[in-house]
């Protein structure tokens, strides 16, 4: 190891976690005493309670979604269910919505959420993942359409028409396929997915029979483009959501001759925009597939998830201190964050040939910053000789590839750098530690060996 790097301070940009200085401890805790000084409030708080969900947080969440995504008409409660946040969520709509013979396949847009690939085997789909490559729009539509139909074809060859595991029951439906996507400012390409392809993708769904699961987590953290210390905050999406499009495009998802269980639904979680810590979320789909969700056997047993909590939210959300957080606090901060890392990668990593996605967007959000390595960089080498040489911890393309569909998307030459949780004073440091390693790299190519295949194992083992 380069004796240089561990005199230097350790600068963490994989790490997709809120900065502590971020988190809204002051306001949860005085939602948190509304609720336990009220028995109004804590006698339903810490009891059994309904499968849905803690109603007045579903009434506030369905009026706070309203107002910031301006759909048409305004959500009702009815759209809206409680859960354990996006991921504890996912195993409940796999739980309910899935079968693990009938589904034929997962298709999830690569680069992927890869944790969220574990939770797809953990329900019966090991081996049946598929990568979905994206384009500067979005996921690339036509050749999902092909991979749909070409799977529906072997299904049929091979007889699988029926449902063969999981019964009928009046509040389920066993979809044909999943497709799972984060559509706005994903994790971990930072992309957006154009309203086109949005409609597009829900039209797919349709003709294929297919569920879309969107993780809806970083909406809420957006600003604009303009390099501005502080910015005006962004009170309403400049996007719909897909569960929006589906809900009212070419006749809305319960029109008349459909299932009434819809072909989207959304994810949400307080995780980023409170703490993930907290362990909540909601799901919004249409009537018939929030019933279903909140039927899961997890539910009809003990009432939804996080009841407690859901009054904390509930608190936090009718007083309007998280709706201040995110536009006051979240928004401003990251949006300076983001300008100091974009501007540290246009100084020292576009000189080096490092290259950027969606450069003309208006409104960036999220997370993170996906980077394109110039040829023949490889990621895994990068992130292994960053850590030893520069005392840098960055995420490798490669770990973000869906499960055993790892070639269908080319990310050996992609890095992804988080300016969320290292300080902030850090990030520029960050990225010039970054771009040593890259010059050193490029300056010694001729003499350099091969990289060794998972040579950065390491990272890939701690991160997962």
């Amino acid at each position: 190891m380069n004796g240089s790097s561990t005199a230097r301070a350790l600068i963490d940009l994989k790490k997709g976690w809120p900065n502590p200085a971020l988190l809204p401890a002051v306001q949860i805790k005085t939602a948190s005493s509304v609720s336990l000084s009220n028995a109004d409030i804590f006698v339903p708080g810490l009891s059994y309670g309904p499968d849905p969900g803690y109603e007045p947080l579903r009434e506030h969440i369905a009026d706070w979604l309203t107002h910031f995504y301006h759909p048409s008409t305004r959500i009702p409660a009815e759209r809206i269910c409680i859960t354990g946040g996006a991921s504890q969520n996912l195993a409940c709509i796999l739980q309910v919505f899935s079968d693990p013979i009938f589904t034929r396949n997962v298709w999830m847009v690569s680069p992927t959420y890869f944790l969220a690939c574990r939770i797809f085997e953990d329900s019966g789909f090991h081996g049946r993942l598929r990568s979905v490559p994206e384009d500067q729009e979005g996921v690339d539509i036509e050749y999902l359409r092909k991979a749909l139909y070409q799977s529906e074809m072997k299904a049929r060859a091979e007889g699988n028409t029926q449902l063969s595991l999981k019964p009928t029951r009046p509040w389920r439906k066993i979809y044909r396929h999943l497709i799972y996507a984060v559509p706005t400012f994903s994790n971990p390409s930072s992309s957006t997915m154009s309203l086109q392809r949005r409609q597009e993708l829900v039209q797919v769904a349709r003709e294929y029979d297919a569920c879309i699961i969107t993780d809806d987590v970083y909406d809420m953290l957006q600003w604009l483009t303009g390099k501005t210390a502080t910015q005006d905050s962004m009170k309403h999406a400049h996007l719909p959501r897909l569960v929006d499009i589906d809900r009212t495009f070419d006749g809305g998802a319960e029109r008349e001759g459909s299932d009434g269980f819809g072909n989207a639904v959304s994810n949400g979680s307080f995780s980023k925009i409170a703490g993930p810590g907290c362990r909540i979320g909601w799901l919004e789909g249409t009537k018939g597939f929030v019933w279903g969700n909140s039927q899961v056997g997890s539910s009809r047993s003990g009432g939804a998830p996080s009841q407690l909590t859901s009054t904390f939210m509930s608190n936090l959300i009718e007083s309007g201190d998280l709706q201040r957080h995110i536009f006051e606090k979240l928004q401003p901060t990251y949006a300076r964050r983001y300008q100091r890392m974009i501007s540290a990668v246009e100084e020292h990593l576009l000189p080096l040939g490092v290259t950027l996605p969606q450069t003309s967007r208006d409104v960036v959000g999220g997370y993170f910053i996906w980077l394109s390595l110039p040829a023949p960089i490889q990621a895994e080498e990068v992130a292994m000789r960053a850590q030893q040489e520069e005392n840098l911890v960055i995420a490798p393309g490669p770990i973000f590839a869906v499960f055993d569909d790892e070639k269908a998307v080319d990310l050996e030459r992609k890095v992804r750098v988080c300016f969320s949780w290292e300080q902030e004073a850090m990030l520029a440091e960050g990225i010039q530690r970054l771009a040593q390693v890259i010059g050193s790299m490029q300056r010694n190519q001729p003499q350099q060996e091969k990289a060794t295949p998972g040579g950065s194992s390491f990272l890939v083992e701690q991160y997962r």
